[in-house]
């Protein structure tokens, strides 16, 4: 009897065994099915990725809505200036658009963020329109990261073209005069050199209508809009004259499309050519007051028709520009202004 209690034990265990063991099992097929499904949709979820990302899209906004894919890219293109994180070209399009010229912005795979990152970001400055802003028409994204921001100018092109003149011209602003447009559109410093020979009275004319004009597009990207946009690259290069001396404002908010990195460059790039602070050139991020300070510099460089930063300042001379004004005391002297303005300056 005792001996039929013992098997009826053992056989009771092998079978509580057995069960336990199918159990076990079953648990671990179905964690390795899981598993296994996981890795699945998580491999679709990453091809599907990388298809979107191999497509192409383009972006259009007020005034390029007719822009296709095929106009931008077959335009063709004259290179007029490059930095770490882009190109820029002046295309001039073909076909039903002769004649057309735009601004193409090429942003690098490796400097810009990810699709999805500034969608919200290119919607915003796609929205943007104010007479003194040069807008963007248009936002075409590569099938290898790469980014094309299509910027109207055909406002400042039917304004004519401002005539190249003039010995007083800094030599950075000589530079882009030379691959911008030529004839037709010149960078801010041109003001200088372009005034010669006229009166003292249209000078400070002129000087007032491209200060407004530019305080004007400033204050609507820091206080037109729904909320605030910072330009975060503001210096004399980034601002358009027309003919009849009108600014016109571009690159704002374009550190805003870059990646971390990148972005910081621009904004490091930014303080060593003298439109920063230098208590902020360290500052890792720019607001209202950053894009205000730039705009002093920038009109300290209209009134002296000198650089921020001079590489070659005498004994007597600050090599930061607005060092040299405040060493200038309670009266700014002939020594701070441009030698074709200082005879009209009474402070």
């Amino acid at each position: 009897m005792m001996e039929d209690d013992k098997k009826l034990k053992l056989i009771l265990t092998l079978c509580s065994a057995a069960f336990l063991a199918t159990v076990l099992c079953f648990i671990y097929l179905c964690c390795k099915q899981r598993r296994q499904n996981e890795d699945d949709e998580k491999a679709s979820l990453e091809l599907k990725e990388s298809d979107e990302e191999n497509k192409e899209n383009l972006v259009t906004f007020e005034g390029g809505q007719d822009l296709t894919i095929y106009d931008i890219l077959d335009a063709p293109g004259e290179v007029i200036g490059k930095s770490n994180y882009g190109t820029l070209y002046k295309a001039s399009f073909t076909g039903r658009r002769a004649g057309s010229l735009r601004l193409l912005r090429f942003l690098r795979p490796a400097c810009s963020g990810r699709m999805e990152e500034v969608v919200g970001v290119i919607h915003m400055l796609g929205c943007i329109r104010h007479n003194r802003l040069v807008p963007l028409e248009a936002f075409y994204a590569g099938p290898k990261g790469e980014k094309l921001l299509v910027h109207s100018i055909l406002r400042i092109w039917e304004s004519g073209a401002l005539h190249q003149s003039g010995p007083d011209i800094p030599s950075s602003f000589r530079f882009t005069i030379q691959v911008f447009f030529h004839q037709v559109l010149v960078s801010f410093g041109n003001l200088v050199g372009g005034l010669n020979g006229n009166g003292e009275s249209h000078k400070w004319a002129v000087i007032y209508r491209i200060s407004v004009g530019i305080a004007q597009g400033l204050d609507h990207l820091h206080t037109g809009l729904q909320k605030p946009v910072i330009h975060g690259n503001l210096k004399s290069k980034n601002i358009l004259l027309d003919r009849n001396f009108q600014p016109y404002i571009s690159d704002f908010g374009q550190h805003l499309l870059l990646n971390p990195s990148a972005g910081q460059e621009m904004l490091e790039s930014c303080g060593a050519q003298g439109y920063r602070a230098p208590e902020l050139i360290k500052m890792k991020d720019v607001c209202q007051e950053t894009d205000i300070y730039s705009l002093g510099v920038i009109l300290l460089e209209l009134l002296t028709g000198r650089e921020p930063i001079n590489e070659n300042p005498s004994a007597d001379e600050d090599f930061y520009l607005p060092n040299s004004i405040r060493n200038c005391g309670p009266r700014i002297s002939a020594q701070c202004v441009s030698h074709s303005m200082a005879s009209s300056i009474f402070i």
